[in-house]
């Protein structure tokens, strides 16, 4: 089949497509290449799809494993749209009010961040005497920005640099520029003076997997996405959401293999002087040396492959390049690796409590009050574990009734710490290692005195840790990082690496390893960056979604 993209190029099906990984990168680019005409067959490790958006169920609770803020929902409808769908027809979306709360240690006192911007605006004054005013251009240059990013960047392959010269990226060159080189937090720190408003703002940060001090201020935008836009819920869960993707892939035609370890891509030489006569080594871009011919993968207890013009692997990049690949077919070997910052690791806890919790919100972030060391041990060049740590509660049962015993409370945790396998993995019931053991039991103990829940500890009837051992045994995820790797300012946009292998030729990237980068929304767009690849389109913009 054909049809028109929208800088004019075919698109063609047609092809045999493996994807490597069920997460939401995965599942994404399984189903827009399946629509396209491909044939998809999807490889999972685990037994089920959805990656770090995973669910456990026990004891009458049920868990989501990982992504818990609903952001950026325009970018998730598109998807569904692209599918011929809609979010509103997949999902029971709620507006969460407040949006969060935040318990700063210093005072312990609660501040709910409100779900409209006129309320945010008022909130701040009261903090801060004319916070009011400068949120109002602060939010104002965040959505902006957000504009202009997600016209020119977000959806943008790289792949040639000319559609970003346009009047509106030029036009704002030298605010670009600025946003780049000066770190969010010294952005931040020049508009507001009240600690508390700082980190409020500061924060966002972390959903990047990196530091304020660190990310560059551009991605100050995402206060618009939290302040301006507000914070949605899928009722049910993110596992809804994981539902919602697996059906419209599988209506697509993709075929989904769980339990298939992926141990190889495979792929053949190609005869370079054969394939361009009268080429040259010294003219010209550096040509693959090799084209996938398909994917070898374990599952039963046996190997079994899988033949395809095209592999995308939405797996960890260190592991899909380091393990997956032989040595001269890397694209990122572990030379490169060895010059890349990890985002953080976390300490994960899925509590189940008996009786109510009316001093947590749906979502509760604990701010430290000495900002900088926090994040110093986290992302410094020498890490170790902060104690207390800033942290983030999530309360689902505050909204959804269906995640919890009657009556009772469903609480995930999850604690930012340095990317080390060596703090060792969780378990149920305190079957963990005893490091990740100890520190769950300092974190409970931190929510129940700053949070003002004195038997929070006698009150858990269900326990589960997950540490930095377990993301890399389970997502294969390099040094064990919560996320992939941070956004830095040499770790974002076109500096983050390209989504294609230049060493195997029908060999893509998608998740957050690649670009954009992390979160549900970036790996849905990464999905769509493949798709743009393929039909060699170089615009920036998303793709043209069908007519309703």
């Amino acid at each position: 089949m054909s049809v028109q993209g929208n800088t004019g190029t075919s698109r063609v099906g047609g092809r045999r497509v493996t994807v490597i990984g069920g997460g939401i990168g995965g599942l994404a680019t399984a189903a827009l290449l399946a629509a396209e005409g491909h044939t998809v067959t999807l490889l999972e490790k685990q037994d089920r799809v959805g990656g770090r958006a995973g669910s456990w169920e026990a004891g009458g609770f049920r868990f989501d494993t990982g992504p818990s803020w609903y952001l950026m929902p325009e970018v998730i409808d598109h998807f569904f749209k692209l599918m011929g769908t809609s979010a509103a027809e997949q999902l029971e979306l709620i507006r969460l009010d407040p949006g969060y709360r935040v318990i700063f240690e210093q005072n312990r006192e609660a501040v709910d961040v409100p779900a409209d911007r006129p309320a945010v605006v008022k909130l701040f004054e009261s903090l801060e005497p004319g916070a009011g005013e400068a949120l109002e251009k602060y939010l104002d240059s965040a959505e902006d920005t957000y504009t202009i990013a997600k016209r020119r960047f977000l959806y943008s392959t790289f792949e040639s640099f000319l559609p970003l010269l346009r009047p509106d990226v030029l036009v704002r060159l030298p605010k670009l520029v600025r946003l780049l080189l000066q770190p969010l937090s010294g952005f931040v720190a020049s508009r507001f003076a009240d600690p508390r408003l700082r980190q409020i703002l500061g924060y966002p940060a972390v959903f990047l997997g990196s530091s304020p001090f660190d990310a560059p201020s551009m991605y100050h935008l995402m206060s618009h996405l939290d302040l301006d836009d507000g914070v949605l819920y899928p009722m049910g869960g993110f596992t809804s959401l994981i539902s919602a993707m697996t059906r419209v892939a599988e209506e697509a035609g993709v075929e989904i293999r769980t339990g298939a370890d992926v141990v190889s891509i495979d792929t053949d030489p190609i005869d370079t002087a054969a394939a361009h006569p009268g080429s040259s080594r010294r003219r010209g871009p550096r040509r693959p040396r090799a084209r996938v011919t398909g994917v070898s993968y374990r599952s039963g207890g046996a190997v079994h492959r899988v033949e395809a013009d095209i592999v995308v692997s939405a797996a960890d990049l260190h592991h899909t390049e380091t393990v997956l690949l032989p040595d001269d077919r890397q694209t990122y070997p572990e030379k490169y690796w060895s010059r890349r910052v990890p985002g953080p690791s976390a300490l994960l806890l899925y509590l189940g409590v008996k009786g109510s919790l009316p001093q947590l919100e749906h979502h509760t972030l604990l701010f430290t009050a000495d900002w900088k060391d926090n994040f110093g041990r986290i992302f410094g060049a020498e890490t170790s574990i902060p104690s207390p740590a800033s942290l983030y509660v999530c309360r689902p049962s505050a909204t959804d009734p269906s995640v919890a015993p009657a009556g009772d409370e469903n609480v995930f945790v999850l604690v930012p710490i340095p990317a080390d396998v060596g703090v060792g993995g969780g378990g149920v019931d305190r079957g963990g290692d005893a490091r990740v053991e100890e520190l769950a039991d300092a974190v409970i103990a931190q929510i129940a005195e700053w949070a003002h829940i004195p038997d929070l500890a006698e009150r858990v009837v269900l326990r589960r840790t997950y540490g930095p051992r377990d993301f890399a045994s389970d997502l294969n995820a390099w040094r064990g990082t919560s996320l992939g790797p941070a956004h830095t300012l040499r770790q974002s946009a076109f500096l983050r690496g390209s989504n294609r292998s230049r060493k195997v030729e029908g060999l893509y990237y998608a998740g957050s390893s690649t670009v954009p980068g992390i979160g549900i929304p970036m790996c849905l767009i990464s999905a769509e960056l493949v798709v743009k690849r393929l039909r060699s389109d170089t615009s920036t913009g998303p793709l043209p979604e069908p007519a309703a």
